[in-house]
């Protein structure tokens, strides 16, 4: 079967097209009235969802989109448990954290048995930028510096104060920001160093140094799955120099890696404070916050801390939802499994293409990146968003990433089969020919 039989069958009459009389060129005239223009829009040709299943998406039209990058519905397109546990609660009670509810102590329990300490406390948000943002309140709080070192194409959020420490956004970095390159992108300096020399910057500009925040597979840089040697070191630096580790969870947690439940394991660190987001309810907005229990005290002892939706009950069944679905159908194992013979497909297709320099990345999540081939006519980024909307057209959906917008990024529902990543590999296979042959165009 072909990847595009088996991406663009036709769904059944209930999935038929919602906005008949309605054109793309029309939603996207609207969208630019109503929305402006500050909003993007994936692929050449924007895709137009109405419903998702699994590891599915469908058009407006009823063809099927294998997805590969929406690591936000984590156990699947509207997993019926996770519905179900939604309107359930929702039918019944819905306030916030000023009341009290066994919700949020159950889920808490659950989740922070999860981590490697026991001395953590949980506060809950609504996104991982605004996990992101508590996060670093509290480090100030407690450190009482100001400093914070991220990674040269870092990306956290989109408050004003993550923003700030988000290079990949493009925007000016706040005075106290410093960067540094992702393990394994520095030269010959180890990343323990690189965080040494910005400290050392931040010293001589009378800079006091409150975090090391990083996304432990650096997705932004380029998926750096690898080395797994360099972050504790770091650490240790950033600890001695008074300031604390920032363990952003927000695309790496919750099984993704599928060698542990968090990407810190593999670098064989316990963070001080541990921010999460995206997967955690499948789509529903719930993120937060783990604190080493005296981070956690100095901050509350002189802020009073309230988040309207963060911790309602509704999220937080949604949320433990996710953790049964996670338990259960023992996702964790399947993102190891499959994630190998992805990532060995992918290795394949290197072999059969110039145009991929490096595939990096571990379990269901794949960095894989594009170098330019000879006699190119076309930069590299250009070049990987040919490829990305190659996929989209044979119906595969992904995306891309690094420094250079040269990284294809691949991310599934957990869900995902070994099936599902042979239609993948054909489709990029095929994406690929046609990406290098219009390259040197």
């Amino acid at each position: 079967m072909s990847v595009i039989e088996a991406c663009g069958n036709p769904a059944s009459a209930t999935e038929a097209k919602t906005h008949p009389a309605a054109t793309t060129a029309a939603i996207l005239a609207r969208r630019a009235h109503l929305l402006g223009p500050a909003y993007r829009l994936f692929y050449e040709r924007p895709l137009h969802p109405v419903r998702g299943e699994g590891v599915w998406l469908y058009d407006d039209e009823g063809r099927r989109y294998l997805d590969a990058y929406n690591n936000v519905a984590a156990v699947g397109h509207c997993h019926p448990r996770v519905v179900e546990a939604i309107a359930r609660q929702a039918a019944q009670l819905n306030t916030h954290t000023r009341y009290l509810h066994t919700g949020i102590l159950d889920y808490a329990e659950r989740l922070l048995a999860l981590l490697p300490a026991a001395d953590y406390q949980l506060m809950l948000t609504c996104t991982g930028s605004e996990a992101n943002d508590l996060a670093l309140r509290a480090a100030r709080a407690f450190t009482g510096g100001t400093g914070v070192i991220v990674t040269e194409c870092a990306y956290h959020g989109v408050t004003s104060a993550v923003a700030e420490v988000s290079p990949s956004l493009g925007m000016a970095l706040g005075p106290m920001v410093r960067t540094v390159p992702a393990p394994g992108t520095g030269g010959p300096l180890s990343f323990a160093q690189h965080v040494q020399a910005a400290l050392d910057d931040m010293r001589a500009h009378g800079v006091r140094p409150a975090a090391l925040l990083v996304d432990t597979i650096f997705s932004s840089d380029g998926v750096r799955s690898h080395p797994c040697d360099a972050l504790a070191p770091a650490a240790d630096v950033i600890r001695r120099a008074g300031g604390v580790l920032i363990a952003d969870e927000v695309q790496a947690g919750f099984w993704r890696l599928g060698e542990r439940m968090w990407g810190f394991e593999r670098h064989g660190v316990v963070p001080d404070i541990i921010t999460m987001g995206k997967p955690m309810g499948n789509g529903h907005p719930v993120a937060g916050v783990a604190l080493r229990a005296e981070i956690i005290a100095s901050f509350g002892a002189s802020v009073r801390y309230f988040n309207t939706f963060g911790g309602n009950p509704v999220s937080c069944a949604a949320a433990a939802a996710v953790l049964d679905v996670l338990e259960d159908e023992k996702l964790g194992e399947n993102a190891y499994y499959v994630g190998e013979h992805l990532h060995a497909g992918l290795r394949w297709l290197a072999q059969r293409h110039a145009l991929i320099a490096e595939v990096r990345g571990t379990g269901l999540f794949a960095g894989v990146e594009l170098g330019a081939p000879a006699g190119a006519a076309q930069p590299l980024a250009q070049i990987a968003a040919n490829v990305v909307n190659g996929m989209r057209e044979a119906g595969v959906l992904i995306s891309a990433t690094g420094v250079q917008g040269n990284v294809l990024k691949i991310r599934p529902p957990l869900p995902f089969s070994g099936e599902h990543a042979d239609l993948l590999i054909e489709a990029l296979d095929d994406a690929l020919a046609f990406a290098t042959a219009r390259a040197r165009l």
